[in-house]
């Protein structure tokens, strides 16, 4: 959990930054009115819907207020206030005529002046950018301000740079964490931008301080990674405070651990969405707001499916998640991915496919069928020792017949495809997924084996 210090004064308040306009500019003060472009709120969801809602405005939430020293980076904040299993508060920076829903409980905490870009600051006579230095030093948060070494330097900037990541697999030749959001802010001051297929970024809002980076696993393509206990549905990794004018990332197997998952199962699943896109829509696309839960202490990987309306026994289900179990009364998850015995890239990277490709399935076949599917998976796993498809003679085993059959063809030519590999997964199992292999491998292809797994096919 990240661990906050001592609350400290804000610089952009409409307050502060008109004392500071008065100091650079005392004969300009008088006539320039400084009046707030944004408030400072935190909001209090009781439920998914609430905090859905709200993503759905647009607004960018953040689990921990922002106008507090940090003296210990983490993933998560949860306010001592807050009943525990209970979403905590959530803090954002909203423009001053943004329309309050009335059902979801909200305090302005402050209302501020943020000027958007370096662009429009000398407009008006005044260079915003040394009111806003200014601002720091008054409030007493002067150290976090970067002071030009020489003359004509610039030492203000718009963050851009590259997230990037090692697959052991293909040696040291990084490659791209693609889609994932990074954000940075210095105190309500935010920018936020998506990576690119290479891992590029660039944001266009200007900061003339050191600012927090993060990266946020809601992807570009609308899938979002959560994990571990924490009620929030996507996670965050912090990257630390760097240079206004950008922060680059190589990510490793020896990073920390569950910022190298996170980026695997993103990139894992961003490929798995292009590779449907190119086969022009005849492999359905996994749901566009899919959420990812992923357990590092879970043996066990599952599509249930659940905010998409599947429904599975609580009971059943217990046996199945464990402590995880309560985390269900908050977040439906889509997909759980038990990554306890899984630690290196290409692993993880098929079993994230793996599970997409029945999230395409049930895109297919529909809640009634996966119901039938998703309550033999669970209950043959308790029922016969733990064995995760049972033997094969069970009630409806058709359905995981099926499902799996699918399932572990079609990550097996997605990795045979990023890998060049003669990847054979599943030769054990009571179903034989090499079948489709087999069709596929002499030109009936991926497309025509998904278009036949239809809801009448158990």
């Amino acid at each position: 959990m990240i661990v906050l210090g001592n609350k400290l004064e804000d610089p952009y308040t409409v307050e502060n930054m008109t004392k500071a306009l008065a100091e650079v500019y005392p004969t300009k003060a008088d006539r320039v009115v400084v009046s707030a472009t944004h408030l400072y709120v935190r909001f209090l969801p009781e439920s998914d819907g609430e905090y859905d809602m709200l993503d759905g405005m647009g607004v960018q939430m953040l689990d921990h207020p922002v106008d507090y020293e940090i003296l210990k980076e983490g993933d998560y904040y949860h306010d001592p206030s807050v009943e525990e299993g209970h979403i905590t508060w959530q803090y954002a920076v909203v423009e001053k005529d943004f329309h309050f829903p009335e059902e979801i409980r909200h305090e302005v905490l402050d209302e501020c002046y943020i000027v958007d870009n370096a662009g429009m600051t000398k407009s008006d006579g005044i260079d915003w950018d040394e009111v806003e230095r200014a601002s720091y030093r008054l409030t007493g948060n002067g150290d976090m301000v970067l002071e030009s070494k020489g003359k004509g330097e610039s030492v203000s900037g718009s963050p851009e740079g590259k997230i990037q990541i090692i697959d052991d697999f293909f040696g040291d030749e990084p490659e791209g964490v693609r889609g994932v959001r990074v954000s940075c802010n210095s105190f309500v001051k935010f920018a936020n931008a998506y990576t690119d297929e290479n891992g590029n970024y660039a944001m266009t809002r200007n900061f003339s301080s050191k600012v927090r980076y993060r990266l946020v696993f809601k992807n570009s393509k609308g899938f979002a990674i959560g994990v571990n206990l924490l009620l929030v549905p996507a996670s965050v990794s912090s990257l630390g405070k760097d240079s206004p004018k950008g922060k680059d990332v190589l990510i490793t197997k020896s990073s920390e651990g569950k910022l190298f998952c996170r980026s695997v199962v993103n990139n894992a699943a961003y490929d798995y969405f292009e590779s449907c896109e190119e086969d022009g829509g005849r492999i359905k696309l996994p749901p566009s707001n899919l959420r990812i839960w992923i357990f590092q202490h879970l043996g066990i990987s599952s599509a249930v499916m659940l905010q998409q309306g599947a429904l599975v026994d609580n009971s059943k289900l217990a046996d199945v998640l464990g402590e995880y179990t309560s985390l269900l009364k908050m977040f439906l998850p889509d997909i759980n991915l038990g990554l306890r015995k899984v630690k290196d890239y290409s692993t993880m990277y098929a079993e994230t496919l793996h599970e997409l490709s029945h999230a395409s399935h049930f895109m297919q076949v529909g809640t009634s069928y996966w119901n039938k599917y998703l309550d033999f998976v669970v209950t043959s796993f308790i029922t016969s020792g733990f064995v995760t498809y049972g033997v094969g003679t069970e009630k409806n085993h058709g359905y995981c017949q099926i499902g799996e059959m699918w399932a572990y063809f079609n990550e097996m030519e997605l990795v045979r495809r990023r890998y060049d590999d003669e990847y054979l997964n599943g030769t054990n199992f009571w179903f034989s997924p090499q079948i489709f292999l087999y069709m596929s491998d002499r030109g009936l292809g991926r497309s025509k084996i998904f278009n036949a797994l239809t809801s009448d096919i158990t």
